[in-house]
């Protein structure tokens, strides 16, 4: 049986510069596997880390193309940044990496927080194609990018954080190459970001973690503002009448059963919407918020996004953001 592995503040630190990001690890901790500390990483980084929480773990990373990271992270993040940049380096010329550093400034001076992305095993002009890309994002969107960014490298640094307290049970080189071999694997597995909804290999079956959050959640950021829209109410609705379809133009007839109603808080993030179960129930839902309640003198009088959950999909999350300005509103699919 594993021993569930316990660590300091200073290892979740070098996994993601967050401190209330590490404090809450190490609250949390022990933990009984990678998995586990995946599962309660990803709760506490987008449910619990507040915004200026995102930007101090932000400003831990060095600049893609740099070698040297910030003088306030640690020695070990900086170590695995350098590796983490290895194939981008290894693939670099003069050229790409002027190009690089001059697209890093215009990218700072844009968004005001350092270019992030899960670098592992990408060139440098796979890098820079992506940050041109990103580069026409509004700040809002792009902010939210970052923030997902980081937990892959995040998951990344877990990884190798439990793969260095794996206990070896013998010193011979074969046993150290084995133990090397699986660690590498772990890695790779987290690197390539399985989902649940993956299919298993045949004749097995894989275990996904135990939800820490409803599988359905939303996020309001006011571009008008700069920042989170806290206060405005939010309702979620489920399409119940097995015999038809909501269409576009028509009339539900009571179609629509409800799920939940919250009001979001001081980040833009809605309180608990429906009950956390494994398995989400496939069907169509609607997310509303009443916007014309936070801002009487803007265009929309409330707001609905409805979506479809296939059965494929029953056991991931939902994570529906709201980009809201007095006269458009955009919304985007989140992990």
């Amino acid at each position: 049986m594993a021993v569930p592995a316990s660590f300091e503040e200073k290892d979740f630190l070098s996994c993601c510069g967050s401190t209330t990001f590490a404090k809450h690890m190490v609250t949390a901790s022990p933990f009984s596997s990678l998995e586990h500390a995946i599962s309660v990483a990803r709760d506490v980084w987008f449910n619990t880390v507040d915004v200026n929480g995102w930007l101090q773990a932000f400003s831990a990373h060095p600049q893609i193309g740099q070698q040297h990271a910030p003088s306030h992270a640690s020695q070990t993040s900086a170590q695995w940044s350098k590796g983490e940049q290895s194939t981008a380096l290894a693939t670099a010329t003069g050229s790409s990496l002027q190009e690089l550093s001059e697209w890093n400034v215009r990218y700072w001076e844009k968004f005001g927080f350092v270019f992030l992305i899960c670098a592992s095993g990408r060139s440098t002009d796979e890098i820079l194609a992506e940050l041109k890309r990103r580069y026409t994002n509004r700040p809002i969107v792009e902010f939210e990018i970052a923030a997902e960014e980081q937990m892959k490298i995040t998951e990344l640094r877990l990884a190798k954080l439990f793969s260095s307290k794996e206990s070896i049970p013998s010193t011979t080189d074969k046993d150290s190459t084995m133990f090397a071999k699986k660690a590498e694997d772990r890695i790779s597995i987290i690197g390539g970001h399985v989902t649940a909804a993956s299919e298993s290999p045949v004749g097995k079956s894989i275990q996904a973690p135990a939800r820490t959050r409803p599988p359905i959640t939303t996020h309001v950021l006011d571009t008008s503002r700069g920042g989170p829209a806290a206060g405005i109410d939010v309702l979620l609705e489920v399409w119940r009448d097995a015999q038809s379809r909501p269409e576009f133009g028509a009339s539900d007839n009571g179609g629509w059963v409800f799920q939940g109603s919250s009001k979001t808080d001081s980040d833009g993030r809605s309180g608990q919407l429906m009950s956390i179960v494994d398995n989400v129930t496939p069907g169509i839902y609607r997310i509303s918020f009443n916007t014309g309640k936070y801002n009487p003198r803007g265009f929309f009088p409330y707001v609905s996004i409805v979506f479809e959950i296939q059965e494929s999909q029953k056991r991931e999350h939902f994570h529906v953001p709201l980009l809201l300005s007095p006269f458009s509103f955009s919304t985007y699919r989140g992990s």
